[in-house]
């Protein structure tokens, strides 16, 4: 029976790079010489800690993050950027969280789109993966286009296709 997977996984070493970009760019920008600005990646809480002299500079490297993740391959929707910037001192600083995998409730949401769609398909929910399967590779196909549709706020990808 046909089926393939929805994940929403991050590559850490993609992301490490994009962060690595990020720190290079800003260090070369004339607008940021001499400023106080931080970029920590942590790769075990799956978060990126800013710091910056002022608000504007800190929404300043988080464009710059979220182009420099574009062009790595990496969706923008992977920054949960919903964590106000709060002060610090002299610095302003914001947490960023890093959405690696699918949660429970956001599951159970895309499931119920899926059902509602009326396509013959079946979909599991398997700790942060969604299994969906189908008799006709072409009903999962047609899953693929609807969840491209899905302002769902996750950045989705869909592996192991198998016939």
């Amino acid at each position: 029976m046909p089926s393939f997977d929805l994940v929403s996984k991050v590559d850490l070493q993609t992301l490490d790079n994009a962060v690595n970009t990020v720190e290079k760019e800003i260090k070369n920008r004339f607008d940021f010489k001499g400023s106080h600005v931080v970029i920590d990646l942590n790769k075990k809480e799956f978060k990126i800690n800013l710091e910056a002299e002022s608000e504007m500079k800190l929404q300043q490297v988080i464009d710059v993050l979220i182009s420099r993740s574009m062009k790595q391959g990496l969706a923008a929707e992977i920054y949960d950027l919903s964590k106000a910037p709060y002060q610090s001192g002299k610095v302003m600083k914001k947490e960023i969280i890093v959405r690696n995998g699918i949660k429970q409730e956001d599951a159970k949401k895309i499931v119920k789109l899926i059902k509602d769609s009326g396509l013959k398909v079946q979909a599991a929910i398997m700790d942060d993966i969604i299994r969906i399967t189908s008799k006709k590779i072409d009903d999962l196909q047609a899953v693929i286009q609807a969840s491209k549709d899905w302002d769902l706020g996750l950045a989705l990808q869909y592996i192991n296709m198998k016939n």
